[in-house]
């Protein structure tokens, strides 16, 4: 029988490859958009980490989601270095959420107050997506905007506080397996991270009508 880990992976492996390929980070990643659109995506993030990182406090002793509160994780002040650097000091006064993406951050604020196998869904879906394609993302952007290595701009995807991902990643995967939850609770979690993906992508879809190439 698959491990959960594995469970979530495979569940969710085509929405992730749909959110991977959506028009909006193909066109991003693709160079076809202007730095503001990379500064409105990153605007965007802002609101989800912030939803994911102002409620962990309260759940480091829960017996399920506590073990996957790592403060190495966190980013909300890699993004608002970024958002410093590519929209200026004054940034928090143009702040604003996509409708998309206040659905999205409400969603988080939920789970992390009422059902801490939803915030564990939300979790895995994106510190273990940024620990592997969020890499590309800052490559691309380096490369695109001519951000500093790892420099202002990009901090957002810089773990300096995880030395070895892929070790990380495995201990992480572990932590899946070992998550203290019976198999109709973790099929609950699975649809979560299904939802969570939906969500995301609603807001690439919100991006990409903000954004459209002109034909």
């Amino acid at each position: 029988m698959d491990s959960f880990s594995t469970l979530l992976r495979t569940t969710t492996h085509e929405l992730h490859e749909e959110a991977n390929s959506s028009t909006f980070m193909s066109d991003l990643l693709g160079g076809r958009l202007g730095v503001d659109a990379y500064a409105r995506y990153t605007e965007q993030l802002w609101f989800v980490y912030e939803a994911l990182e102002s409620g962990a406090g309260r759940l480091t002793s829960d017996p399920v989601a506590g073990p996957f509160v790592r403060p190495e994780l966190m980013r909300t002040a890699s993004l608002e270095r970024d958002l410093a650097h590519l929209r200026g000091p004054g940034w928090r006064s143009t702040l604003s959420a996509l409708p998309a993406t206040q659905a999205y951050a409400d969603r988080i604020e939920e789970c992390a107050r009422t059902w801490p196998g939803g915030y564990v869904a939300h979790h895995y879906t994106r510190y273990l997506g940024d620990l592997a394609g969020g890499q590309v993302v800052r490559d691309r952007a380096e490369k695109t905007w001519g951000f500093d290595k790892k420099g202002d701009g990009v901090r957002f995807y810089v773990f300096d506080q995880i030395s070895n991902p892929a070790a990380f990643k495995r201990g992480y995967r572990q932590l899946l397996d070992d998550v203290r939850a019976d198999d109709l609770e973790k099929q609950r979690i699975i649809a979560e991270c299904q939802r969570a993906f939906r969500l995301n992508m609603a807001v690439f879809q919100a991006l990409s009508e903000e954004f459209p190439l002109s034909a």
